[in-house]
């Protein structure tokens, strides 16, 4: 994998570029001192893995991963840091692993092997099985994988989707939902669209009336009575009373 490292002392990138010469699977390919350096440098040389320092000069590390994060094919990101308080912080860009300094060399390993068959092919097939989707959250605009996604519900005029954590307006209908995502998703209602696969059953209320039942959530999300017929059928899905 084609390695950036991105640190703004001289001797932490020095280090770093020698722990990584320890593994031939990764190819250093450049560096950088900085957050606007690293990214145009990302932009030059299109590495597979970046290697980022958080705290640095001119923009710090999270959020130059927030903005790499948005490429179409991102890298892969380890976050490296002196300071064990950013953690939590770093957690929510989604990087691969991070790593404390100075890095020890068998844990820089184990995040190395972590990473496994993660190459730019892996990438890109990743992207059509578990593609992005964008939200927005006040003036912020933020993407996960589909993977997240319990599913979305059309209410007063707009779209909301549910996600692991969370919740946020989408723009797009559920019609355009249907088309841009196809098989990954499936329409069980005139209002709802589920990630189909975090449904793992179905139930059915003292009113007959019948709900997903969904991984990750207890919400209570109504299905027509002809796609719970058609599950039923389809998708072998057990129907268990709600009383």
């Amino acid at each position: 994998m084609r390695t950036l490292i991105v640190d703004d002392e001289p001797l932490a990138r020095a280090r770093l570029k020698r722990l990584l010469a320890e593994h031939p699977a990764f190819e250093w390919v450049g560096e950088a001192a900085d957050a606007a350096e690293a990214l145009q440098k990302v932009i030059q040389l299109d590495p597979d893995l970046v290697m980022l320092d958080i705290e640095m000069p001119g923009g710090d590390g999270l959020s130059l991963a927030e903005t790499l994060n948005q490429r179409q094919i991102p890298p892969a990101i380890i976050l490296v840091t002196a300071h064990p308080e950013h953690a939590l912080d770093a957690y929510r860009v989604g990087p691969s692993d991070y790593l404390l300094k100075p890095v020890d060399p068998k844990r820089l390993k184990a995040a190395l092997d972590r990473l496994g068959t993660h190459t730019r092919a892996h990438l890109e097939k990743n992207d059509e099985l578990n593609p992005w989707i964008s939200y927005q959250i006040g003036n912020s605009i933020r993407r996960i994988r589909f993977e997240k996604v319990q599913y979305f519900m059309a209410e007063d005029k707009v779209v909301k989707m549910a996600f692991d954590g969370g919740e946020a307006i989408v723009e797009q209908s559920l019609k355009q939902l249907e088309q841009h995502y196809g098989q990954l998703v499936l329409r069980v209602h005139r209002n709802c669209v589920l990630n189909k696969s975090r449904m793992i059953g179905i139930k059915k209320d003292a009113h007959a009336c019948y709900f997903a039942e969904i991984s990750g959530t207890s919400d209570k999300v109504e299905i027509s009575r002809r796609m719970a017929s058609q599950l039923k059928r389809d998708y072998h899905l057990s129907e268990v009373s709600d009383r």
